[in-house]
Order: C-alpha cells, then sequence, then structure tokens
C-alpha cells in the first residue's frame, strides 16, 4: 500500500516558516480546499474559545454536524487539536 498520507505529514514537519507554509498550502491545494480547512479551524477555535455551538453554526452558517465533530475532538484533552489550540490560546 502507498504511504503518500505518510509523505504528505513529513513534507509539513519539513516546513519551517509560517510563510512557507502558507506558500505550500497555495502551490498543493485550491482555494477552496484552503477555505474548507480554515473554516475547520475556525470553527474549532471558537469552541476552544468558549462559544457555544449554536452560536457559532448561525454566525458563520455552518451545520451542527460539523460543530459537534469539533465538539468532541476538542473534549478529548488528548487530542493534537487541543493541545495545538492550548499552546495557541491560553498564554
Amino acid at each position: 500500500m502507498e504511504k503518500y498520507l505518510e509523505d504528505l505529514a513529513y513534507a509539513f514537519m519539513m516546513i519551517k516558516t509560517k510563510e512557507e507554509m502558507l506558500k505550500f498550502f497555495d502551490e498543493i491545494f485550491t482555494k477552496n480546499e484552503i477555505k474548507k480547512f480554515e473554516e475547520r479551524w475556525k470553527l474549532l477555535t471558537h469552541l476552544f474559545l468558549g462559544k457555544k455551538q449554536r452560536e457559532i453554526a448561525k454566525t458563520f452558517n455552518l451545520s451542527l454536524c460539523k460543530i459537534t465533530r469539533g465538539s468532541k475532538i476538542l473534549k478529548n484533552k488528548d487530542s493534537i487539536t487541543y493541545s495545538l489550540l492550548s499552546k495557541m490560546y491560553k498564554s
């Protein structure tokens, strides 16, 4: 079985600056794919910061299904997502 996802993860790890990462995103993802990643991160960030699911859904016109998935991820304090957001926003 081919391991392209593992190779992609390794490529991400090799990037050292925000500018390089943004350029890489622009090179390999479409604008729509980038928008979807950004939307997912936005909803995770707002959940992490304590916003209510229905408020996020209404504000950003998102489905509760997407938001519920994000909420489940953040309930797991051992998740990578929770760890990253904690480092970014708990200062």
